[in-house]
């Protein structure tokens, strides 16, 4: 039994398809993926209204300007930095930004409160967890009946936050610094919908809630939601960059992974660390056969395979050592129709594409099977090693 597959040659993410629902820092975290030796599948679920032409925006500073905040909260550095920017574009800018500075300025964390200093302000307060909540219990602890807030919105209402602050007194003024809308073009998304339930992507990625929500909905209205909570409850993981992006999945019971940090790195990590443990293993003829998303691992070195050859493969998989008919693999094999002859050309091209010939055995007038190592997989159970 070769020892190889105990250390990979292959990235940590090789094998696995991951869709990324991102219409922001896509392009970021798709390279960050394939560095990792993932294959990316690319869907925005959601497009940014440009700040420059965003008339609620535009209505929203000015009001502000007439009238400064006693407070003003900033959720995200990006949305500050463009709030202002969007300000100078249309000639307000140092106004608001005396508007802003004859009152207290909260950032909800580290890039919301670089932002603030980065305008030339000063922000008073900052909650060590990054959290939207710890903000509202600081407002409600110290109170604020009669006082006029500014909150920054990062791309979704908060109507937990301006509620309570609503019914504490406040006057909140709500800032929708950019605003999601349905892609301009639906067809990536359904495309990924339809790979989703189809099983060829193993991961999807969400680093807002909009865009889980938005998927979820594009779902819906073409009466699959079903099947995507089908796939999403079952062998499709979905990846969240936080608990806030998480909320409209596990609202309808979707598990989702995530990383302790709210930052795409730390989410690539999180999936860099889970993808791998989540692939099986099996000793089949002195080899080790790693099977992951869309791909096998072959003593560490990965084999890319078509849609048939994996479907055998996985069929064959889940009765390893046992024989399994021709008929049984038949009705695994995508869009193979009747033809028992089709099985045998699909071992053939998966022998080849496995490049051992010998981890498929025949069963003459039976079927096939793995050639599973027992003692072998015995043996590496024992040794506490991950299977």
């Amino acid at each position: 039994m070769t020892t190889a597959a105990t250390t990979t040659s292959a990235p940590p993410l090789a094998g696995f398809t991951v869709g990324i629902t991102a219409a922001r820092r896509a392009d970021e975290l798709g390279a960050m993926l394939e560095r990792r030796g993932a294959t990316v599948r690319h869907a925005p679920a959601l497009r940014i209204v440009p700040l420059a032409d965003d008339t609620e925006l535009l209505a929203a500073t000015r009001k502000l300007i007439e009238r400064p905040p006693d407070i003003t909260v900033a959720t995200t550095g990006i949305g500050f930095r463009g709030w202002v920017d969007a300000a100078n574009g249309w000639g307000i800018g140092d106004d608001l930004l005396r508007a802003l500075g004859a009152g207290e300025l909260i950032a909800r964390g580290p890039k919301a409160r670089g932002a603030i200093r980065a305008s030339g302000l000063v922000d008073a307060w900052s909650p060590p967890s990054e959290s939207s909540a710890e903000v509202l219990e600081h407002l409600l602890a110290r109170g604020v009946e009669g006082l006029r807030i500014a909150v920054q919105l990062h791309g979704e209402p908060l109507p937990d936050v301006v509620e309570a602050l609503d019914v504490a007194g406040a006057e909140v003024v709500e800032v929708p610094v950019y605003r999601w809308m349905p892609p301009a073009d639906i067809t990536p998304v359904d495309r990924l919908l339809d790979a989703v339930v189809a099983g060829e992507v193993d991961v999807v990625s969400f680093t807002s809630a909009p865009a889980a929500a938005s998927l979820l909905a594009r779902a819906g209205e073409r009466e699959m939601l079903d099947d995507l909570l089908r796939a999403l409850r079952g062998p499709v993981l979905a990846l969240c960059v936080g608990p806030v992006t998480a909320a409209p999945l596990e609202a309808v019971d979707v598990p989702t992974v995530q990383p302790q940090r709210s930052r795409l790195g730390a989410m690539v990590r999180r999936l860099e660390a889970e993808m791998p443990a989540r692939a099986r293993r099996l000793p089949v003829a002195g080899h080790w056969l790693e099977l992951r998303g869309q791909a096998v691992l072959v003593d560490g070195e990965l084999h890319g395979l078509g849609p048939v050859e994996m479907a055998l493969l996985r069929a064959l998989a889940r009765r390893p050592g046992r024989v399994v008919t021709r008929a049984e693999l038949l009705t695994a094999l995508p869009g193979a129709g009747v033809d028992e002859h089709a099985v045998e050309t699909a071992v053939a091209r998966l022998r080849a594409a496995l490049g051992e010939p010998k981890l498929v055995q025949t069963v003459v007038e039976r079927g096939y099977r793995l050639a599973l190592d027992p003692a072998a997989e015995f043996g590496h159970c024992l040794d506490g090693s991950a299977r």
